[in-house]
């Protein structure tokens, strides 16, 4: 499912909330300043690493934004943006409370796909078509760590930033949705190789194969990341939500139905441009 952590009490400066949390449980922290939302991953002494009670706080997160929020920042505190999964995660006993992963190969087949797709959940309304959202990467991506960065729509990595898929090193394979993002972004051949090597992925290389849509200095993250949020927001909402729809369907549509798609969503937007739309 995603990467151990290794641990490190290490941990780098935090970007203080001006806003009262929303939400603030197990390792996750929600914001909301008008219409951006910055989930930020709180577990800096353990380089945010992630477990199924991180996962359902996520999946919370996403459910409890208000309908204001145009766009969500993903940050870690600390080194690391995420190192991976506990290594509790890997002992026979777990995490407390959770089953283990013996116990969950052991049960039915039904019950570890349902298991599976509750975990999943926390890393697949990030995509949602009413808002766009921002990883910003420092130190280490790994596993879950790298598939949490591919769930969202946009990456701004810091020029330390390290990407890794692990799983399969441990005998396992990435099932927490990164999959598809990774193909999509740099390809088949260059996901597999990836993948099956488990190699790092430094941020000029990410930068260079579409992993990272900007490279910055450390220091300089932060406020990289709220700069692109500000030139989002500076265009209509409904205009960045039809732009979205196209270029997320463009793949999977023939050149002649993305055409007609293009024509049908410019009507929609003329149409309430001249206060005739529906």
């Amino acid at each position: 499912m995603a990467s151990p952590d290794s641990d490190s009490p290490e941990s780098g400066p935090s970007v203080p909330s001006t806003t009262a949390p929303v939400l603030d449980r197990d390792g996750v922290r929600l914001t909301v300043d008008e219409a951006v939302a910055t989930v930020t991953l709180t577990n800096a002494a353990k380089r945010n690493a992630q477990s199924p009670a991180l996962w359902r706080a996520l999946t919370e997160a996403g459910r409890v934004l208000p309908g204001s929020v145009r766009v969500v920042l993903l940050r870690g505190e600390g080194k690391s943006f995420s190192a991976g999964l506990d290594r509790q995660a890997f002992t026979p006993e777990g995490f407390d409370g959770e089953p283990s992963f013996i116990d969950l190969a052991r049960g039915a087949d039904d019950e570890l796909d349902a298991t599976i797709a509750e975990y999943q959940d926390a890393f697949t309304w990030w995509r949602r078509g009413d808002l766009v959202s921002i990883a910003a990467v420092q130190g280490h991506a790994i596993g879950a760590g790298f598939q949490l960065a591919l769930a969202c729509d946009l990456r701004v990595a810091a020029d330390d930033a390290q990407f890794a898929m692990r799983e399969t090193s441990l005998g396992l394979v990435p099932d927490l949705t990164g999959t598809h993002p990774l193909v999509s972004l740099v390809g088949y051949a260059r996901a597999l190789e990836i993948c099956a090597t488990g190699r790092f992925v430094h941020a000029v290389e990410a930068e260079r194969i579409g992993l990272a849509n900007l490279v910055v200095p450390g220091d300089q993250l932060d406020a990289a990341a709220r700069d692109l949020a500000a030139a989002l927001l500076a265009a209509p909402r409904d205009a960045v939500i039809e732009t979205k729809a196209l270029l997320q369907g463009a793949v999977g549509r023939s050149y002649e139905e993305q055409r007609q798609a293009e024509r049908a969503a410019q009507a929609r937007r003329l149409r309430d441009l001249a206060g005739i739309g529906d």
